[in-house]
């Protein structure tokens, strides 16, 4: 199995296209290696030239004596499959490939990727590539990139490390990484990732042992499988993700032939899958310094209550407002507490967050004082301060540090962040004893937000994955509701009884047997039942000779040619709370199962959730406990709960059947779903298979 070692810590390196100028794409990486002093044998490969900056040059890859663990590839996009294949035969591990001209290019260049990969899949050489702008491992001074932020801004090792498949972005990001302070300690980029994507990445930084924290950028991922396990075994290592995935992209049209497909973007799969395994999804390059810069000491509080001390009224309510935006509990202070700061400070606010007041400035012990009294007694997961200049001043900022190093003793596992404004000396010595600074305190507790999600994503671990058995395979061709049904009630789905009836004397029938029902076209041919003029409800005996004509007749006038097989019909269900549970076969992820609110909630406010399947009851709980309505289930306005946990199971049970027919399902839909107070049944149901499947 590849390591990092094997990618970038070589003993030599050959530069395929050497340049012996040094501003050039095939100059500027063999530049770095010298001025940076990397340890390694560097071969320069130049058939043109005797020497290249001053190091012997070869003509040809083969003219290198004995073996070269890397090479780097800087000419023309023709020549490119040859150099793998010379390297494989010099038994190097990893190819590193800057030329373009590729599968972005299209035609031809599609083509010579392709033998790329074949060549990496045959011969077992990595490659990295190709039209990437390279990588770097900083430890040992390993710089194959063209990048020019290595002339401005020598990496400082640390435990951070990137991972972008954008060259230009991933080297900003690196550069304002350095800019903030931040070590990087590995950095790649992946280009058109013939071979190397970004999720294979991620895996081998969460699996080395010198990274902590991991930066990714990302426009898609080839391998949505791989991205869950890489990011599940960062879970693992405790080593926090975060994940920039840019592109908001919506499914084709053709794939919005339900609600469940239409409201499965792209984006929304994403935005769930990270979240699923505990990655933290930043939405800008700022939120994702920030969320680094406080991952520096490796404290990830596993609860949700902040606790926040200020020298300013007017901070801690912005502090208050944006910890609520950010889902956090800024629970007040203990009753007992409070009047214990109160008999302190009379005119201080003690509730939280708690005020020091200007006070502050007469007596400095008043910062481990309440600091102490909200860590003991408010039982508080981390802490933010707001000191503003206050700390960056000549007299107060060492008393000041004292104070808090004073407050913190003995709770090195505890997060204390601080919203200063303070010059950079000054900041450093409040960074080195343990104290994140933010001159923003909303950044301070945005990042607080991102620090104890991953608390709680480390403190659970993997969710359980239910089995997936295998299941009669699906009919070829389009089916109707009536058999949709009864597929999905045979893999345990609760769906609500139902007669087709072919005569209006059968209607009568039904509707006498089952009181009060729901009308419904039975046609494979016609999926939105309700524009056909296909839909009844409330139909009594009385009505049900005349809605059963009047059924037909729609159906017959909206669709001609389809094919009528009569009317569904069903007891009318009222009261609980209308969903919608489905789930569909994502063309990265797999199988993925979707919970929402029905009604309303579904088509304007599009209150749903997603996840990767198959998933257990309990992560299904977790889906209908993030949804805006959730509150309606728990029962709102008088009304009784829902049974959560029957909803629950009919949920997981139907990711399971979308997992068991991943090769053949387009998409399932059980909409609505009657959340009822003791169960839950569906009330209509849509399988819609591959077309490539349909008779």
């Amino acid at each position: 199995m590849t390591t990092l070692d094997d990618l970038l810590a070589p003993r030599s390196i050959a530069i395929v296209g050497a340049s012996d100028d040094a501003r050039r794409i095939g100059g500027r990486p063999l530049r770095h290696m010298i001025e940076q002093r990397f340890e390694g044998a560097v071969y320069p490969v130049n058939p043109n030239r005797d020497r290249v900056q001053g190091l012997q040059a070869y003509p040809a890859l083969a003219d290198i004596p004995g073996e070269v663990d890397f090479v780097l590839v800087a000419i023309p996009a023709a020549g490119v499959a040859e150099v793998v294949r010379q390297a494989a035969a010099k038994r190097a591990r990893t190819v590193l490939i800057f030329s373009s001209g590729f599968a972005e290019m299209g035609g031809e260049g599609i083509a010579m990727q392709a033998e790329i990969t074949r060549l990496a899949r045959e011969t077992g050489v990595r490659v990295i590539g190709p039209n990437c702008l390279g990588a770097f491992n900083s430890a040992i001074r390993f710089y194959p990139t063209f990048t020019s932020t290595i002339d401005r801004a020598t990496p400082t090792p640390g435990g951070i490390s990137i991972a972008s498949q954008s060259g230009a972005y991933g080297s900003h990001i690196y550069m304002v990484s350095h800019l903030r302070g931040l070590g990087i300690r590995y950095w790649l980029t992946t280009g058109n990732e013939a071979d190397l994507h970004i999720a294979e990445c991620i895996r081998l930084l969460a699996e080395d042992d010198e990274v902590h924290t991991i930066m990714a950028y990302a426009e898609s991922v080839k391998d949505g499988p791989m991205l869950s396990e890489a990011l599940e075994t960062a879970r693992a290592a405790r080593k926090p993700v975060i994940f920039m995935k840019v592109g908001r992209s919506a499914v084709g049209a053709a794939a919005a032939s339900s609600h469940t497909a239409s409201l499965a973007g792209e984006d929304a799969v994403y935005d769930a899958v990270l979240r699923q395994h505990g990655a933290w999804r930043a939405r800008s390059t700022e939120e994702m310094l920030d969320i680094a810069y406080a991952c520096r000491p490796r404290i990830y509080p596993a609860g949700r209550r902040l606790g926040l001390v200020t020298i300013s009224g007017g901070a801690g309510v912005l502090m208050a407002d944006a910890a609520e935006d950010a889902g956090l509990d800024v629970a007040p202070m203990p009753a007992d507490a409070q009047a214990e700061i109160k008999a302190v400070v009379p005119f201080a606010s003690a509730l939280n967050p708690v005020d020091v007041t200007a006070q502050f400035f007469n007596d400095l012990s008043l910062v481990p004082r309440f600091t102490k009294a909200m860590l003991e007694r408010g039982g508080y997961d981390g802490l933010i301060g707001f000191w503003t200049s206050v700390a960056g001043s000549p007299i107060l900022a060492a008393p000041l540090l004292r104070s808090l190093t004073e407050a913190m003793a003995g709770r090195e596992n505890q997060i204390f962040l601080q919203s200063v404004i303070a010059p950079d000396e000054i900041r450093r010595a409040y960074e080195d004893a343990g104290f994140p600074c933010f001159e923003d305190p909303t950044r301070a507790v945005n990042a607080m937000a991102a620090l104890m999600a991953f608390g709680r994503a480390f403190a659970k671990g993997r969710a359980a994955v239910p089995h997936t058995p295998a299941l009669p395979p699906l009919p070829a061709g389009p089916l109707g509701e009536r058999e949709a049904k009864e597929i999905l009630a045979a893999a345990g789905l609760p769906m609500v009884p139902d007669r087709l009836v072919t005569t209006a004397v059968e209607a009568e029938d039904a509707a006498r047997a089952f009181g009060p029902s729901a009308f419904k076209i039975a046609s494979p041919d016609i999926l939105h039942k309700t524009e056909a003029g296909g839909v009844h409800l409330g139909v009594t005996a009385a009505d049900a000779g005349p809605t059963f004509d009047a059924i037909m007749a729609a159906a017959r006038h909206h669709a001609p040619a389809a094919r009528l097989d009569g009317v569904l019909v069903s007891p009318m269900v009222s009261g609980g709370v209308e969903m919608i549970l489905g789930a569909r076969i994502d063309p990265v992820f797999g199988p993925v199962v979707m919970a929402g609110l029905g009604g309303v909630f579904t088509e304007v406010f599009r209150d749903v959730s997603f996840r990767r399947a198959p998933i257990s009851p309990d992560t299904a709980l977790e889906m209908l406990d993030e949804l805006k309505g959730a509150a309606l289930l728990r029962g709102a306005r008088g009304q009784p709960p829902a049974d959560a946990r029957s909803l629950a199971e009919a949920l997981s049970r139907l990711s399971i059947f979308a997992a068991a027919h991943a090769t053949t399902l387009e998409s399932v839909e059980m909409n609505p779903v009657r959340a009822l107070p003791d169960g839950a049944v569906a009330l209509d149901a849509l399988i819609l298979v591959r077309r490539d499947r349909a008779s």
